[in-house]
């Protein structure tokens, strides 16, 4: 299994850097920076799942200041990507929320990249596939305990 994982963990490293030039493309062409687009990844996610997420939760996540916080959250709501929504309940909590127009413009650019992943697995089994997502998740849970540990 040795030679296995090795090519394995060589091809997540392509992977990696395959997938790093194509958000490179999307970053450069709507004026992004990198943190940017992780912030609105994480963003995403959180309104998709209805689980609001604070701005200083947003820091801890990216690991940034709260004054690079603040400069990433402004850019990203002057460009009309994420909303700051004061809380109901404590009007003094702030709550990030992704804009419709945000969605579309992702959406757009990242449905091709969808639709040509979901040929590439067109191939594969449902037993293929669920071996994959134990595989992939074993590794992300890695990656997760290596950033812990150098942190």
């Amino acid at each position: 299994m040795g030679d296995a994982s090795g090519e394995l963990i060589d091809l997540l490293r392509k992977f990696n850097l395959e997938a790093d030039r194509f958000l490179e493309v999307f970053t450069r062409r709507h004026g992004l920076h990198r943190t940017d687009m992780n912030a609105v990844a994480y963003i995403w996610r959180a309104t998709e799942e209805q689980q609001p997420l604070t701005p200083g939760e947003l820091a801890r996540t990216l690991r940034l200041s709260p004054a690079a916080t603040t400069a990433l959250l402004d850019r990203l709501e002057k460009a009309g990507h994420v909303e700051r929504r004061h809380d109901m309940e404590d009007r003094r909590r702030v709550h990030l929320v992704m804009q419709p127009p945000a969605k579309a413009l992702a959406q757009e650019f990242f449905a091709p990249l969808g639709q040509h992943i979901r040929e590439a697995l067109a191939e594969f089994d449902e037993h293929d596939l669920e071996a994959t997502k134990r595989v992939i998740e074993a590794v992300r849970g890695a990656t997760a305990k290596a950033t812990n540990q150098t942190t």
